[in-house]
């Protein structure tokens, strides 16, 4: 089938096979506008017109990994920094004074928040939550019995991406990590009651397939939040000579999401292509605008470490007017804890 009768299938009740998905990533032109108009109907029919939007604090840069394509290796030679829980806390109030819905709290794995049996990473999420904000957690892999005492320190989500589910792929990029340890973080945050996101990345060295595959593994796992992002090439990396991944293959695969799995939370981030890619992706179906920070406070991003962060374009003013301008509206804190709430109980089982 070509693009349009595989997308006629889909809409009619066809359950999506490999072949299908590898079908609507190959749109172009008119097709490919279809793609995005089917996935934006999808979305707008689950959530309306609302959209949410996440605040990011990476505050420790450190990282014991080497992934081969991210600048924070630990074999990288950059100046790295750690926010003590007075400044995450800080950090994390102007969000919440601005009206974000979450905060999202980015670590490299980090061998001093893992000390102590986790007490600094456990205090600074306690903290934050104390604020009255939802919080995502994305502090890397930790050990199973964690995740209990994230959830009650008050994590609503645990974010950690698997990058691509070709395991041997999995194995060149993220270098002497065990694939099955990190696809177990995500099972064992939904077994302690909190959210999951998984994410993909585009431009890594995967073939069609392995991103067709790995759009399908990442909603059969049953996260609530999936992602796509394009592969930024990192000074002091082994792939810094790599081209740049395809920001048009990001936005097909964040379409393709969006029609399979409708109910999903799918982000727009602004670590990228800055708002500049903003509006591709929410119009190709995304409905979470994430990455959004706090200016002139030395932060870090994570794709492109420095990308529109101290020049204001990612502050909260200048996001939710591009929202407005898009006839969205961006959802109230509470609107969103209530939506999460909700998901949540479904996740929900007794701890022992």
């Amino acid at each position: 089938m070509d693009v349009r009768e595989t997308l006629q299938a889909l809409q009619d009740g066809k359950g999506p096979e490999v072949a299908d998905v590898e079908t609507l990533l190959t749109a172009r032109g008119s097709d490919e506008q279809a793609l995005f108009a089917a996935a934006r109907e999808k979305r707008d029919r689950q959530f309306g017109n609302k959209l949410y939007a996440y605040g990011f604090v990476y505050f420790s840069t450190y990282c014991q990994n080497n992934c081969t394509f991210c600048y924070f290796r630990h074999t990288n030679d950059i100046d790295r920094y750690r926010k003590t829980p007075a400044e995450i806390y800080e950090l994390a109030a102007d969000l919440k004074d601005a009206g974000i819905d979450l905060v999202d709290l980015t670590m490299g794995e980090d061998p001093q928040m893992y000390a102590d049996d986790y007490a600094e990473l456990l205090d600074i999420v306690a903290r934050v939550h104390s604020l009255g904000i939802s919080i995502m957690c994305s502090p890397g892999a930790v050990r199973k019995d964690v995740f209990p005492r994230l959830k009650a320190a008050g994590g609503n989500f645990y974010a950690v991406y698997q990058e691509t589910h070709n395991r041997a792929l999995f194995a060149q990029r993220r270098i002497g990590q065990d694939y099955d340890f990190r696809a177990n973080q995500r099972k064992w945050a939904h077994e302690a009651g909190m959210l999951a996101e998984d994410g993909m990345m585009c431009g890594i060295g995967e073939s069609l397939r392995d991103r067709a595959e790995t759009i399908l593994a990442m909603g059969a796992e049953g996260c609530e939040q999936i992602r796509a992002m394009a592969f930024v090439p990192q000074a002091g990396t082994p792939m810094v000579g790599n081209a740049l991944g395809s920001s048009e293959d990001e936005i097909r695969c964040i379409a393709v999401m969006r029609l399979l799995f409708p109910d999903r939370l799918i982000p727009a981030t602004l670590d990228v292509e800055g708002t500049e890619g903003m509006k591709k992706r929410l119009n190709a179906g995304a409905n979470v605008i994430t990455s959004i920070v706090v200016p002139k406070r030395h932060l870090a991003g994570v794709a492109q470490p420095e990308k529109d962060i101290e020049n204001g374009s990612r502050s909260v003013e200048h996001v939710f007017s591009l929202v407005e301008q898009m006839g969205k509206k961006v959802a109230t804190q509470q609107e969103y804890a209530s939506f999460i709430a909700g998901l949540q109980a479904k996740r929900a089982v007794p701890l022992h």
